[in-house]
């Protein structure tokens, strides 16, 4: 799997990165792994990615979910839903 760098990304260039589901996989992983862990933002971008057809981000996103309560998951599916309205 190719890994693409992704520190400048944010949502409002996302438009002219193309919108890919490995992009949204690795916003996933930084998201969930690092000094700055958001589980919510996480499992928004592998929610993302997985609508995408991202296998392994559909498998992050249920290990995260197993950690985050259902007030958690429904804020990321709300947060992924927003995201596509405005993009």
């Amino acid at each position: 799997m190719a890994r693409f760098e992704v520190p400048s990304l944010d949502e409002g260039s996302l438009v002219g990165a193309g919108m890919s589901d490995e992009i949204f996989f690795q916003l996933g992983l930084r998201h969930s792994t690092g000094a700055e862990i958001n589980l919510i933002e996480a499992h928004k971008w592998f929610n993302l990615a997985a609508a995408r057809g991202h296998r392994e981000a559909a498998f992050r996103r249920g290990e995260l979910a197993a950690e985050m309560s259902a007030s958690d998951i429904a804020s990321a599916q709300r947060a992924a839903r927003a995201f596509l309205t405005m993009h």
